[in-house]
């Protein structure tokens, strides 16, 4: 990606989907509402459609970093409200020509999680000491995805579209705990009463399978649903995607349709690399509301 005033202030240009093609499409965009599957004009050649959109994002799961292990499972209210770090960067792009869609999503966040939502966890092979209490976790993030789709059935306002890509993921993180006296530190940066884990650059790329069912409810109006899988050992072992979304028309101006989609998604991946002190894991969901506006063109 899946952060409005506030979350905007934050720098939260408000993780995640799909883009449909122009008026006459008959391919939804994941995050934008696209034309109405049925009683739609053909329309000849090449459509795009770009949507920045905000996934407020809540996570839930286990961070390494350097053999340093840490529970995390905080809201998006509790980033907002504990956290000095929140920025974000959100946009769908698709081009379209008849059943045939491209498509690329954007996310790049820098999130900073309170110590009150992270909890020290079991540490890796070959870390030896204790913890003590983590104070906070700071990750900056990407997620590309790139990728096609196709529609293959339609049967008057139901249409189903297989689609595949890949999803490429950078990472940076920074687990900052408090020193015990049993802590190996020989290792981690020591300022003041904290210790550092820094994990350093780390980046796979996961291919991606899945499918999407898109329903007019009315002219304008449409129920959509995206599920995906990926990782299979190639890059993380395993990752999966939901998204559902209602999309509908503004209005139009200068020949530009203007729409507004809201919904909630859901990606979850298990990423993991190295042992003991070089021991790197990212097991996370990540979900939350999506709100966004597309421009059709």
């Amino acid at each position: 990606m899946h952060y409005l005033s506030h979350w905007l202030a934050c720098g939260v240009v408000v993780p995640l989907g799909v883009l449909a093609g122009g008026a006459g499409d008959t391919l939804a965009a994941d995050l934008g509402p696209p034309a109405p599957v049925s009683e739609a004009p053909v329309v000849s050649g090449w459509t795009y459609r770009f949507t920045p959109y905000g996934w407020l994002t809540a996570l839930k799961g286990t961070q390494t970093v350097r053999g340093r292990s840490v529970k995390v499972d905080a809201s998006f209210i509790d980033i907002v409200e504990k956290s000095d770090t929140l920025v974000a960067l959100m946009g769908d792009f698709e081009a379209r020509n008849g059943p045939i869609a491209l498509f690329t999503d954007v996310v790049w966040s820098q999130i900073g999680v309170e110590g009150g939502n992270v909890r020290s966890r079991a540490l890796a092979p070959g870390v030896t000491g204790t913890l003590g209490t983590s104070l906070n976790l700071d990750i900056e993030m990407a997620i590309v995805e790139v990728g096609g789709a196709y529609e293959v059935a339609r049967s008057g306002p139901l249409a189903f579209d297989l689609l595949g890509g890949a999803r490429y993921w950078y990472q940076e993180a920074d687990l900052s705990l408090a020193i015990a006296a049993a802590v190996d530190v020989g290792d981690l940066q020591i300022a003041g009463a904290r210790a550092f884990a820094r994990s350093g650059s780390v980046d796979w790329l996961d291919p991606m399978i899945g499918a999407r069912v898109r329903y007019a409810v009315a002219p304008g109006h449409e129920l959509f649903l995206r599920g995906d899988i990926g990782g299979f050992g190639v890059g993380s072992d395993f990752s999966w995607q939901a998204i559902g979304a209602y999309g509908f028309e503004l209005g139009t101006y200068q020949g530009v349709t203007f729409s507004g989609v809201i919904g909630y998604r859901a990606l979850s991946v298990d990423y993991a690399q190295g042992e003991g002190r070089r021991r790197y894991e990212f097991d996370m969901l990540q979900h939350g509301p999506v709100l966004g506006i597309s421009a059709r063109f």
